[in-house]
């Protein structure tokens, strides 16, 4: 039995005293941020229990420049990781819920008592589109490295990028694309690269100042773009879409489609996501909020999961007293795209709201941390982490520097 095991499992027998009961189930971005924002807000007042079935904690964002080699995830004990967050990891996944009598119960049986719960679960990642290899954002699984060792050594003619339509996050899309294209640029090979995407333009939930820097971008590097594109099928050389001619490719990569991690008890829609109101509660349910990935926000980006976390964790703060009022979830799309050429930081809300348009420069607009995810609690601490490891994301390339600076 691993050390995060036993020290989960002793954990979560122990309770302080009056304080009230906080369980988060799920360790990634959402979940971690809520403990953060719930030490700080009432540390006092709360016992916090971290549950997740992982005994590692893996920082997926860097993941896209692995298989061009110039980036490497980090990886953390999990309950190392979750005690510098002022709570307690046990590591089991919870299952169900009873919301009447406050009570989940995880998948070994053990019921686990709550006087407030956070979901924030996460998703389940599934093959979306057969014969093309799949980028699931984690270190290297399947043909993608594969694929781009190939690209890389001038191997491929052509190749496809594309992503499934639902709920999900493109980003990473056409990072995979922006970066073969500044390797095969340096090579000196010919090889056309197109990304094909359901979006009506490219990344479209920023707004249109980041769609036409984007078009801009794409141009300037040569990148076929089709979009309201949906992909269906990778056979013989040929991307079968819907509408349209097949785009001919000698091999194509797509992103995963997105379903909610389900827990019995807790209501979700067709696809497994979770309904929430403004501050994040649960429709129907008292003490019950979830955030992050599992909602049925339409956008998948750790930057917003953290939002959520942020709304949730003043919710409760002001549930046990410690707090006045708490702020709704009032989403901001920040993000740094990795191009092989210096970075480009972008910014939009996804409601539109309060006359910011959105924005594609060179510079940040705000805070933007080298982690990629900008979180008020969890960006610092990647930051420590990443010095404690030494992984910072294409620590290689000049645009590492810059984007370190902002």
């Amino acid at each position: 039995m691993t050390r995060a095991v036993v020290m989960g499992k002793i954990g979560c027998l122990m309770r302080s005293g009056d304080k009230q009961k906080v369980v988060v189930s799920g360790a990634g971005v959402a979940g971690i941020e809520a403990a953060l924002a719930l030490r700080e807000l009432a540390g006092e007042r709360l016992d916090v229990e971290v549950w997740d079935p992982r005994g590692e904690f893996v920082y997926r964002p860097f993941a896209v420049a692995e298989p061009y080699g110039s980036s490497r995830s980090f990886r953390y004990e999990m309950d190392e990781l979750v005690a510098r967050c002022g709570a307690r990891f046990c590591q089991g996944s919870i299952a169900s819920v009873n919301p009447k009598r406050q009570i989940a119960l995880t998948r070994d049986g053990q019921q686990v008592a709550y006087d407030h719960l956070v979901i924030a679960g996460g998703v389940r990642m599934l093959w979306a589109v057969p014969g093309a290899a799949t980028f699931w954002g984690v270190t290297d699984e399947g043909s993608v490295g594969e694929t781009i060792a190939r690209l890389r050594a001038g191997e491929l003619r052509s190749i496809a990028f594309t992503m499934p339509a639902g709920r999900g996050w493109a980003l990473p899309l056409y990072e995979l694309a922006l970066l073969g294209s500044a390797e095969i640029a340096k090579a000196g090979y010919n090889t056309r690269i197109a990304i094909v995407t359901p979006e009506e333009g490219p990344l479209d939930a920023f707004g249109r100042g980041v769609v036409e820097g984007m078009e801009g971008l794409l141009g300037e590097r040569g990148i076929e773009l089709v979009t309201g594109t949906h992909p269906i099928e990778f056979e013989d050389g040929r991307l079968r879409v819907a509408p349209g001619e097949p785009v001919e490719a000698e091999a194509a990569i797509s992103l995963p489609r997105l379903e909610g991690r389900r827990v019995g008890g807790i209501p979700h829609d067709a696809d497994g996501f979770v309904v929430v109101d403004e501050r994040c509660r649960v429709r129907g349910l008292d003490r019950v909020y979830a955030a992050g990935d599992v909602t049925a926000f339409p956008i998948k980006q750790g930057g917003l999961a953290s939002q959520q976390a942020d709304a949730v964790a003043e919710a409760i703060a002001v549930e046990v007293g410690a707090l006045s009022e708490a702020r709704p979830f009032d989403p901001i799309l920040r993000a740094v795209l990795w191009t092989g050429e210096g970075p480009r930081y972008l910014y939009g809300r996804p409601t539109g709201g309060h006359g910011e348009a959105s924005s594609f420069s060179e510079r940040p607009k705000g805070p933007l941390r080298s982690g990629k995810v900008v979180a008020r609690h969890f960006s610092p601490l990647v930051d420590e982490l990443e010095a404690e490891q030494g992984a910072r994301g294409l620590d290689d390339r000049p645009e590492s520097r810059r984007a370190s600076s902002g």
